[in-house]
């Protein structure tokens, strides 16, 4: 479903990219959020101003409060397609599984509580780099204050849990009850008809690991009665490896994004490093992304991909499909 945004809202956008502080850019993108049509078409822009939102207003908070604390910074910068965190209750093995699908070595131990602040690694899947973040656990008597901005300011989530535990089912439901608190909903499918400004919504996939565990298919099916119609669930063991791969493509997948290839004029394609642009992208977005000046400087496309003829001319609303190779000839 096409977005239809109008003519206002395109105008706020522009202001938006020239506001000169953050309080002005805030103010822009809320203005963007009441202005943006709230519908099926819609629910990925509604997702991306929410999050930048947050992400300003927590920008903001660190600028009032930088001389009045010299604690740590628990803010991650955002690296490669998407942030992923990783979220979940005491013990599940979110570090064991940070370890094994990524570049990072936290520290991993057999007792709860072992992490105490946001470990950023980076996984690749095929050519594409996703940043995961393991984070500190949830519980019903345990929670870091400063936790719910870095979970709001993710682009989505894996809800791990233990399938070692006979309590992996409330041990769940005590770290959603934990997160609704701070107005921060994890979902299957971002809603599109939510007009509080203030709800995070974050994809979700839930993750059951330690599968390699005594009884851990028996404790699979009884996850799967409580949250199958909440969340897709994915079974694996980060100690043996077994499911890994598909909790690597679940991950991706939650980020919404197209990998798209650029060529130069009479040069081969560049396929070490693709753009990645959410779902619906145009390319025009695509040209925005290169450069910000191409927005204006885009004479013509052409592009190799699904649904047209190699080589193609395309306009500059032309809809972008995973794997398209794009040719930008500029002025």
């Amino acid at each position: 479903m096409p977005a239809n945004l109008p003519p206002q809202y395109h105008k706020v956008e522009d202001e938006y990219r020239k506001a000169p502080t953050t309080e002005k850019r805030l103010e822009k993108l809320r203005e963007l959020f009441r202005l943006l049509p709230k519908h099926k078409g819609t629910e990925r822009l509604q997702s991306d101003l929410k999050q930048r939102m947050s992400q300003l207003k927590e920008e903001l908070e660190h600028g009032k409060t930088a001389g009045k604390k010299s604690g740590p910074s628990h803010h991650v910068p955002r690296e490669g397609a998407g942030q992923v965190g990783l979220v979940g209750p005491p013990n599940a093995g979110k570090s064991s599984l940070l370890a094994a699908l990524t570049n990072a070595r936290p520290e991993i131990a057999a007792y709860p509580f072992t992490t105490r602040s946001p470990q950023p690694g980076i996984m690749m899947w095929h050519d594409v780099p996703v940043q995961l973040v393991d984070l500190p656990p949830l519980s019903s008597d345990y929670f870091e204050a400063w936790l719910p901005n870095v979970i709001r300011s993710a682009d989505a989530a894996l809800l791990v849990v233990d399938l070692s535990s006979d309590d992996v089912a409330e041990s769940a439901i005590q770290v959603l009850n934990r997160l609704d608190g701070t107005h921060t909903e994890l979902v299957a499918e971002l809603p599109y008809d939510v007009l509080d400004e203030s709800i995070r919504h974050l994809r979700t996939v839930m993750i059951g690991n330690k599968l390699d565990a005594p009884g851990a298919g028996d404790r699979l099916e009884i996850i799967r009665e409580w949250f199958a119609d909440r969340f897709p669930i994915v079974a694996c063991s980060a100690q043996t490896g077994e499911g890994l791969e598909t909790v690597r493509t679940a991950a991706y997948d939650l980020l919404g994004v197209l990998r798209i290839y650029t060529r130069a004029p009479g040069k081969p394609v560049d396929r070490t490093r693709p753009f990645t642009l959410p779902v619906g992208s145009t390319i025009i977005d695509l040209a925005r992304v290169i450069h910000r000046d191409f927005e204006h400087t885009l004479k013509s496309a052409r592009i190799w991909g699904t649904g047209v003829f190699d080589g193609q001319t395309v306009k500059r609303d032309h809809e972008l499909r995973d794997g398209d190779v794009v040719e930008l000839h500029v002025s």
